[in-house]
């Protein structure tokens, strides 16, 4: 599931991410690719009854521009106490939520990715941009590491 603003520059790497492996990369039929975008809590609906989620957002890490960063379990709503911009807010209460709920994904890993700038734009900055490709093969080699069949769509169509 990819979270984000895709106007707000690099606020929208996660759902870019997303994005380039909807179009990219075929799964298989129990795997949901999920553009979150800013929806918050409408989410909820989504979290029921899967064991693994996995999250890809630009995240205040305090480290440099572009720098990714890997958080599983109980360190993910640890890493939203710093909010970044509105959508935090909302997977917040999202994991708090499903905790309350009973509909927390046994399961979670956020991948993400720390902006330069989060000002109104529809490009990345290039210290994310530059680590597009990489974030994108994290997401990819997380997967593989569930054991989930990911292959390239060109590879498919040969």
């Amino acid at each position: 599931m990819g979270i984000g603003n895709l106007i707000m520059s690099d606020d929208g790497a996660g759902v870019k991410v997303i994005q380039h492996l909807a179009e990219n990369y075929r799964f298989p039929p129990e795997v949901t690719v999920l553009d979150g975008g800013t929806l918050g809590l409408d989410l909820l609906p989504r979290l029921e009854g899967i064991d693994r989620l996995l999250i890809v957002d630009a995240v205040e890490t305090g480290n440099a521009p572009g720098s990714l960063i890997r958080l599983s379990g109980d360190e993910i709503p640890i890493v939203m106490e710093t909010k970044l911009s509105p959508h935090q807010m909302g997977l917040k209460d999202l994991i708090a939520i499903s905790v309350l709920q009973g509909v927390k994904p046994p399961e979670m890993v956020l991948l993400g990715v720390q902006p330069e700038t989060i000002e109104l734009g529809l490009d990345l900055s290039p210290a994310v941009e530059e680590q597009f490709d990489e974030l994108i093969n994290k997401v990819i080699q997380e997967l593989k590491n569930w054991n989930i069949s990911v292959e390239p769509a060109d590879k498919l169509s040969s």
